[in-house]
């Protein structure tokens, strides 16, 4: 039986008692995620996990880590923390797929100004969810109670994950090659970047949030706390049966930024603006700020959370493969020469 308690810390703005309920009520939720490969139950000092190497000849491990960012002012201000912890592992493994790796396993972070075990636990919902979505398993974590440095009200949310790889397989930019088509996979909305240009021109707060906008369907707050979709699955499921040349996760930095990322110097990815799908959403945010288009396609990832290249006699297939994956792919444009990097038109 856990007798730890210490009053003199709990009248410091910690009570450690808090924590182990929030560990109680988080356990089902780990649970959801469990697989094969995990060796040790929470509350250890640190998660053991065995991986499958069958079939692997050199495995390599692919590690990325993230955060929420200020997305979580959205979260505070509506009170819903089901589904921020999404962000937290998308942010992650959507990164780790870009190499070809299926990711393994998840940790999070969690640091809060006052442990409320409820609200733990959904924050650490969201996070399961993530990971069932990702096919990985979250085998530790970390709440951290600090008074004085976070309000009472807030907390801060990140993590880390790990994949695997055989080297063979590892994507690699230098893959792609001039004719190669770009294939873009849809966003659910601003996913976890861009948020501080965000709160720039809307006021975060309940009003402004719950404002309902016929174009979206929803009210703004609904819309912006969209979880961030997790490619995983469909992503692995075309590499094994495609030979893709480069995959780009559309994040902070919008395309500019991003799917250079993925293509080798000498080579541009030519982007048809006709073809972009770009949400509601994305133009309501620039109409109300006032922002021009170059700003917006470098700042947001305007519909298209990820791109994938691959060569052109590949394209259909790779759509198609996508598509049973119920992802509603579509092509984007093509890889030209030239150093320009992207260009839209």
């Amino acid at each position: 039986m856990m007798k730890s308690y210490s009053e003199s810390y709990k009248q410091a703005g910690v009570d450690i008692t808090a924590g182990y309920r929030a560990v109680e009520l988080m356990k089902e939720h780990i649970a959801r995620t469990t697989t094969s490969g995990v060796l040790s139950p929470i509350g250890g000092f640190g998660g053991l996990f065995a991986p499958n190497l069958d079939g692997i000849k050199e495995p390599v491990l692919v590690s990325g880590t993230d955060g929420v960012g200020t997305k979580l002012k959205l979260a505070f201000v509506m009170d819903k923390h089901d589904t921020i912890g999404i962000d937290c592992v998308a942010m992650c493994v959507n990164d780790i797929i870009c190499g070809g790796a299926q990711p393994l396993f998840f940790l999070d972070y969690i640091a809060c100004g006052k442990n409320n075990p409820e609200k733990i636990a959904q924050i650490v919902s969201g996070v399961a969810e993530g990971c069932v979505q990702a096919g990985a398993a979250l085998i530790g974590g970390e709440t951290a109670e600090m008074p004085g440095f976070y309000p009472p009200d807030e907390y801060d949310l990140a993590g880390f994950s790990v994949g695997i790889v055989d080297k063979s397989r590892i994507i690699d930019p230098n893959l792609v090659q001039d004719g190669d088509i770009i294939i873009a996979l849809p966003s659910s909305g601003v996913h976890s970047n861009g948020f501080s240009l965000v709160r720039k021109i809307f006021p975060i707060e309940a009003a402004s949030l719950g404002k309902y906008y016929d174009d979206l369907s929803m009210t703004l707050g609904e819309a912006l706390l969209a979880p961030t979709c997790i490619y995983v699955k469909p992503i692995m499921a075309l590499i094994s049966q495609v030979a893709v040349h480069g995959i780009s996760h559309i994040t902070g930095g919008g395309f500019y930024e991003n799917i250079p990322r993925s293509i080798p110097h000498g080579l541009t990815a030519k982007i048809e603006r006709a073809a972009c799908r770009v949400l509601p959403l994305f133009d309501l945010i620039q109409k109300e700020g006032k922002i021009s288009e170059h700003d917006m396609f470098n700042t947001f990832n305007m519909g298209t959370g990820m791109t994938v290249t691959v060569a052109s006699e590949d394209a259909d297939r790779a759509l198609a493969i996508l598509r049973n994956n119920n992802i509603n792919a579509w092509c984007l444009g093509e890889i030209t020469t030239g150093d320009e990097g992207v260009v839209i038109c």
